[in-house]
């Protein structure tokens, strides 16, 4: 029996593909390649071109594979840019994730783990973020997967299908010759790693007058790493229990943006000259998570324990990509 992945071209998703694999299981990938590239795919993992609505593309991969479970990736994921174009991102991470979700499930496919986002909290009213914390997105791609989420609850109750939804905070770092590499990129990390290599003249900061100890925002960052980890072992919860869950994955500690240039700096000798502009559309000020569902009730452990550690393997990755593109 297999587990398909969408978006397994991306940034999350090949590393929990190349996770997976070393772990033995079998894993199949569907990925559009929209906002990936194929040679960014794990080597020797059965790969399907397209995207996750068409019909005879579904068809022939349910004919072709044995699929136990699915692991959904694919969605476009910037803040900024789901503001500007909401249909753009309901259309994409809604309307065509339940088509997806509906074939394999009236194909009797009983377990989906899906990529949520810390994103479905919005403005927090406490912190560390705990998964019952209201859901109030401040952006339309945060409430294209709150109401995926929801479509997976209604699910559960009509017709006995289980999932795991995993809330990722920020996904950050490197995996082997797997990072961030997005096109266009706007993830903090690697913008200012480019900075560091010369890449950028600077790094832009969206606001500096939050309601944060220096003004900027203030994120929790996990490595993709542990974030694979914690994919596998929801795999294995669905497939030795009854029930759903939703699953914050965090560190919960807090860095402003401001805290992760300095790091940054540190780790790369590099100055990296920053700007501030005005704030971009859709931030929270603050995003930290209680994960304590994910270590109690999965047995997640992070490896990846400081935000060092996290710039340090983001920072080799880079320097290896940018030395191999020269």
């Amino acid at each position: 029996m297999s587990i398909l992945l969408t978006g397994g071209a991306g940034y999350i998703g090949s590393t929990v593909a190349s996770i997976l694999k070393e772990e033995g299981e079998e894993v199949i990938i569907l990925d559009n390649l929209a906002r990936s590239k194929k040679e960014y795919l794990p080597s020797g993992i059965k790969f399907y071109e397209g995207d996750v609505d068409d019909m005879s593309l579904l068809e022939k991969i349910y004919n072709e594979e044995k699929i136990d479970a699915i692991m959904h990736f694919a969605a476009y994921i910037e803040v900024g840019e789901s503001v500007l174009e909401p249909y753009k991102y309901y259309e994409n991470n809604f309307s065509k994730t339940i088509k997806f979700f509906n074939y394999f499930i009236e194909k009797g496919v009983k377990k989906i783990i899906f990529s949520s986002t810390a994103a479905v909290y919005g403005e927090p009213k406490y912190i560390p973020i705990d998964e019952i914390h209201i859901k109030k997105p401040t952006s339309p791609y945060g409430m294209s997967k709150l109401f995926v989420e929801s479509f997976l609850e209604s699910v559960e109750l009509s017709s006995g299908v289980h999932h795991v939804a995993l809330r990722y905070f920020n996904a950050s770092g490197a995996y082997g010759n797997f990072g961030e590499n997005h096109n266009p990129e706007t993830h903090l990390i690697p913008l200012i790693l480019e900075v560091a290599l010369g890449l950028r003249d600077k790094i832009f900061v969206n606001g500096n007058d939050y309601d944060t100890t220096d003004g900027t925002c203030v994120r929790d960052y996990i490595h993709v790493y542990d974030i694979a980890i914690a994919h596998l072992l929801a795999y294995r919860y669905l497939s030795n229990n009854k029930g759903s869950l939703k699953v914050n994955l965090g560190s919960g500690e807090g860095y402003s943006i401001l805290d992760i240039i300095e790091s940054c700096r540190k780790i790369t000798g590099a100055l990296i000259p920053v700007e501030v502009r005005e704030r971009r559309l859709g931030d929270p000020s603050t995003l930290i998570a209680s994960s304590k569902i994910a270590e109690d009730v999965l047995g997640w452990r992070r490896k990846y324990q400081t935000v060092d550690a996290i710039i340090e393997s983001a920072w080799k990755f880079h320097k290896t990509k940018f030395d191999n593109n020269k």
